[in-house]
């Protein structure tokens, strides 16, 4: 029991330290850049480094946890992680810093599929469920506690220390995943493919960073065009190649899992919609309201309050309704949330924003962890690594196609109005479109059978009845059927 508490805690402070490192570095460029001597328009090769990396190594963690151990390589990206930020701390010209950053991306690569494959590996199915919604907070509040907590360290302390912090928490993080987390690594791992690693490395490295800068006048247009249809020809070569090798660093075979196909589909659709929200909200609090980032971050830092009051309560019901009811439903109300800020105007009260945000913030805590959990319900112990790679992928993706999404509908919305200045009414349209984009992500969780998932929901099956029940026959390479052929 103390281990089924403990490591969802470990894997979910190494993953809001990764998630916080991402986004809280924003507030403090200006800052840095004087310090280091350039702009903080060319400090921004700091955030797009960041996040190409992560793309980059994304893939070789699954076959990197199956040869090495999870616990050992998961330990050993908190410790990469950690020397990357001294290194940012350090950093005293541009380049040192963007190789520090670098550092950084590889850490996380390895921390965040790995850390979720350890979870999976170490905890029974029936626990799942309490131990995702654990890890589906960092991912929830990270982008939020980031901004004002970064403009918090760099205006009464200094930005080194937005470094230096994780070293402590990077320690702790370590100690206990050498003494909790069991060294499970596979028995025969399979050959590295390394080609496949290079072109799914540069069409994940291209898609992302392209969809991250398009809108947000970075690069000329030409070159995120090129960047995204460079990503998706890579992509699609990589795909080509999957088909003829056994052991493709991304398996899409893995799809013919109905819940973890739904899981990725639909999810990618939320998240799309849901990663526009930490881009938008900080712009129309500051830009639209006039409020400082330190205020802007305290007001939206109400949404990781709902977050965190889901936790207690996801399981429960999970395990009353089931994946599918909760997903169609609790997205449809998660979305509705998104769009109610599309009303916020500068003489909304604070306390009614705050409001909205904390009761959005449960129910897409809410939606996460229902998604996160079902996509492993059906997967083999054998396939595990493989889906947390390839989830993995699909999240970075969807949500750097989020920002993208809501940057472009902030721009549109400025064309046909014919403004020239950003103002609090060009974010309205925005919030209406991602919502409703975010709301068809319920069409794949609709299509589920009645019991989908039950394995890890813990929903009693048997009272099932309706169009969308499952047989009551498993069928040929289910979960059930191969645990009624093991006994």
């Amino acid at each position: 029991m103390q281990k089924e508490r403990l490591i969802p805690l470990i894997v979910a402070c190494a993953l809001f330290m990764e998630n916080m490192d991402s986004t809280v570095i924003a507030t403090s460029l200006p800052a840095i850049a004087a310090d280091i001597g350039t702009s903080p328009l060319t400090l921004k090769l700091a955030i797009t480094s960041y996040l190409l990396s992560l793309a980059v190594f994304i893939p070789a963690s699954g076959w990197t946890a199956d040869r090495f151990g999870a616990r050992t390589v998961f330990s050993t990206a908190i410790g990469v992680f950690m020397v990357g930020s001294i290194g940012c701390a350090i950093a005293t010209s541009l380049t040192d810093f963007v190789f520090a950053r670098i550092l950084q991306g590889l850490g996380g690569a390895m921390m965040v599929p790995v850390g979720r494959l350890v979870l999976l590996r170490t905890i029974d199915k029936s626990m799942l469920v309490n131990a995702m919604a654990w890890v589906t907070v960092p991912a929830l509040i990270g982008p939020v506690v980031g901004p004002p907590l970064g403009g918090f360290i760099t205006t009464y302390f200094s930005w080194h220390w937005i470094f230096l912090i994780n070293i402590p928490i990077g320690v702790l993080g370590i100690f206990l995943a050498l003494k909790y987390i069991d060294p499970i690594k596979s028995e025969n791992p399979e050959r590295f493919d390394l080609v496949g690693l290079a072109l799914a490395g540069a069409g994940v490295a291209g898609l992302a960073f392209g969809l991250s800068v398009a809108g947000l006048d970075m690069l000329p247009w030409q070159i995120v065009v090129a960047l995204i249809l460079g990503g998706a020809a890579a992509m699609g070569l990589y795909i080509w190649h999957a088909r003829r090798t056994a052991s493709p660093v991304l398996d899409f075979t893995l799809l013919r899992h109905t819940t973890l196909r739904a899981s990725l589909g639909g999810g990618f659709v939320f998240r799309m919609g849901v990663g526009a929200l930490p881009f938008l909200l900080p712009l129309l609090m500051q830009i639209g309201f006039g409020l400082s980032p330190f205020k802007s971050g305290m007001v939206t830092f109400a949404s990781a309050v709902g977050a965190m009051g889901m936790k207690t309560l996801a399981a429960r019901i999970i395990r009353t309704f089931g994946f599918r009811p909760v997903l169609i439903l609790n997205g449809l109300i998660a979305c509705v949330s998104i769009a109610a800020c599309a009303l916020f105007t500068p003489s909304t009260p604070v306390l009614l924003i705050m409001f909205v945000l904390i009761v959005g913030g449960f129910f897409r805590s809410l939606q996460f962890t229902a998604v996160n959990t079902m996509a492993y319900a059906d997967v083999d112990v054998s396939e595990m690594s493989r889906a947390t790679t390839l989830a993995s992928v699909n999240q970075q993706l969807a949500i750097s196609a989020g920002v993208a999404l809501g940057a472009f509908a902030v721009e549109a919305t400025m064309a046909l109005r014919q403004s020239a200045e950003l103002t609090a009414a060009d974010f309205a349209p925005a919030f209406v479109v991602i919502s409703l984009v975010a709301a068809t992500s319920t069409w794949a969780f609709y299509r589920l059978p009645q019991d989908a998932g039950h394995q890890v929901s813990g929903q009693k099956v048997t009272a099932l009845q309706g169009p969308h029940a499952a047989q009551t026959a498993p069928s040929e390479g289910t979960a059930e059927a191969r645990d009624q052929r093991l006994n």
